[in-house]
């Protein structure tokens, strides 16, 4: 499973990427989790606000910062 966390560095990325390693853990799953900073990488998920989840390429959230509860319900 490829995680990408969408986002410049702000505090609701950093959020995501906490809820979505709790999720993990919760599911007991091992992921690679990457971090896409680039605004130009960013606007081709077709993502005009962050933070963003994409999971295996599909966006998953964008926008907001799903709990950790919600994140492992889509994982």
């Amino acid at each position: 499973m490829n995680i990408k966390i969408l986002g410049t560095g702000c505090p609701n990325c950093i959020r995501l990427e906490k809820n979505v390693i709790k999720a993990l853990k919760m599911l007991e799953i091992e992921a690679s989790i990457e971090k896409v900073t680039e605004i130009s990488d960013i606007l081709s998920y077709g993502v005009m606000s962050t933070p963003a989840l994409v999971v295996n390429e599909k966006v998953l959230f964008y926008g907001r910062v799903p709990s950790s509860e919600i994140i492992k319900e889509y994982l």
